[in-house]
């Protein structure tokens, strides 16, 4: 049997999310030779090529995409039984930037098991849409950031989910068979909201915006209450809704992939740490 050392998974993980082989190194803390040694190492382990080589830019084979998901699993086990059986000395603050549906569906559960195992971390959670959190963090205000990509060329942060995105109704009306068809959207640059327009405007639907609302809970209320329809990330589909298809006349909507993104500078410990964190439990 064939043990994986944690140390070559570290690095082949850090390769992938950082997108280049020369800030693997610098995150990781070897020179980058050294960090081609680790991946060939792996490679030879496993007897199978993990990236493919003559890209411009990291580019993960099949087996090498694998990996990733199994890669992460193994590491956020790993680093859950030492920071069970250890006192935790990674410490300082990460400042995080996610999208108000995560906010409020699954990282509240992921960021509280990482508090408990990183006491010493504080964390500063800000909301707002991808594009902006991008923005701002090409402006120095966010450490890490969760964001939502409609580009599946877009080769910018670590990919660690694709979503199917979800028409929603409210389960006690039926302003969905309305023609024009009422909306629940964000304002823009809301990636949602671009989506459905494209979409509908294709179909030829009419359709016409009934509300607008920038956080994830005002737009599944306005649902509820029956004053439109709206799309959602798949595992951010809230209980107390309607989904709809194409039976019901909707096109589909295709995925959306939420991507990782770190400071370009040094990140510091903690970041890198809950980077890897969320990486392992939204994959």
């Amino acid at each position: 049997m064939i043990n994986l050392p944690t140390e070559l998974l570290r690095t082949f993980i850090k390769t992938v999310e950082t997108g280049s082989f020369t800030r693997a190194a610098e995150a990781v803390g070897r020179t980058q030779s050294a960090v081609s040694l680790q991946i060939r190492r792996l490679e030879d382990l496993l007897d199978a090529p993990l990236f493919l080589r003559g890209s411009h830019r990291v580019r993960l084979t099949e087996e090498g995409t694998t990996l990733l998901d199994y890669g992460r699993r193994i590491l956020a086990l790993n680093d859950e039984a030492v920071g069970s059986l250890r006192q935790p000395k990674v410490a300082g603050s990460v400042r995080l930037g996610a999208p108000h549906e995560y906010t409020a569906s699954l990282l509240p559960v992921i960021l509280g098991k990482f508090a408990q195992s990183h006491p010493k971390v504080m964390l500063e959670v800000t909301c707002d849409l991808s594009k902006n959190l991008l923005k701002r963090m090409d402006e120095g205000e966010f450490d890490l950031v969760v964001a939502l990509h409609d580009d599946p060329g877009d080769g910018r942060g670590a990919k660690v989910l694709t979503e199917p995105l979800q028409w929603v109704t409210s389960q006690d009306h039926v302003r969905h068979e309305e023609r024009p068809l009422s909306l629940v959207v964000a304002p823009p640059p809301c990636i949602y909201r671009s989506r459905v327009l494209l979409n509908l405007n294709r179909q030829a639907v009419p359709w016409q915006i009934a509300y607008t609302s920038s956080s994830y809970s005002g737009i599944v209320a306005a649902v509820r209450a029956g004053l439109g329809v709206t799309v959602l990330a798949g595992s951010t589909v809230p209980d107390g809704v309607r989904l709809l298809g194409e039976r019901e006349g909707f096109p589909d909507m295709g995925s959306l992939d939420v991507r990782l993104h770190m400071t370009p500078e040094s990140p510091n410990e903690a970041a890198m740490r809950l980077s890897e964190y969320i990486a392992s439990s939204l994959s």
